[in-house]
């Protein structure tokens, strides 16, 4: 399956979330992609919008190659037998410097706004993609910790063998295409797969905070 672009993406995932709808729901988008997405769900199913910000720990020789990922406030997720090859100290500084980048995109996406509580509600968690799915285990540990009582891992494509783990970690999994062949990056699924920008990242969630003001507005006027 192939996706035009990832708002595309996201009208289709959101259609196949529609046992959502009228729930106690949050939606958290991953930064950058997942937040294209995420607009189109939240707008979708009339829920709120909010991020979880995983961040990897790259091999200290090989960077791309992830062996941790961490959240701003939740627990690390990690490769232990690749971690314990690695000095102690260096690892305790990544963490640090990784939960402090996470921090500061939540300030800078967010502006200062507080998190949407969770306590007691179903977490959809999405994403344009998951290639090792690293990053959306520490995302679901992050919803955990968060309090919430459902989570839903929302995504529109993403290889068998990792749908397989994830299941064991959320409640439910809604993909478009789990892929026996994956094609190797979450790119190769899209025909538009342009680097999402924080300009744009921070005017969506801008646009979905001034259109969640004005539904509000319009609701007080019919009542």
């Amino acid at each position: 399956m192939r996706f035009r672009n990832r708002r595309e993406a996201g009208r289709l995932l959101a259609k196949a979330l529609d046992e959502y709808k009228g729930k106690q729901t949050v939606v958290y988008a991953l930064p950058r992609g997942g937040v294209v997405l995420g607009v189109e769900i939240a707008k979708h199913l009339h829920a709120p919008l909010d991020l979880i910000i995983p961040r990897k720990i790259g091999h200290p020789l090989y960077p791309e190659y992830a062996i941790c990922a961490v959240t701003e406030g939740g627990h690390p997720v990690c490769n232990e037998e690749e971690v314990s090859r690695h000095d102690p100290k260096w690892f305790d500084q990544a963490l640090k410097e990784a939960r402090a980048e996470a921090v500061r995109r939540r300030l800078l996406y967010l502006e200062g706004r507080p998190a949407v509580p969770l306590h007691g509600k179903t977490a959809i968690i999405v994403d344009d993609g998951v290639a090792t799915g690293l990053t959306m285990l520490a995302a679901i540990q992050e919803a955990k910790d968060r309090g919430a009582t459902e989570i839903v891992v929302a995504v529109p494509v993403l290889p068998a063998e990792v749908a397989r783990e994830l299941q064991g970690h959320a409640d439910k999994i809604v993909a478009l295409e789990v892929a026996d062949n994956y094609l190797g990056a979450v790119g190769s699924y899209y025909d538009e797969f342009e680097q999402v920008s924080d300009e744009e990242v921070i005017e969506l969630l801008n646009s979905m905070r001034r259109d969640h003001g004005s539904n509000r507005t319009n609701e007080g006027k019919t009542n």
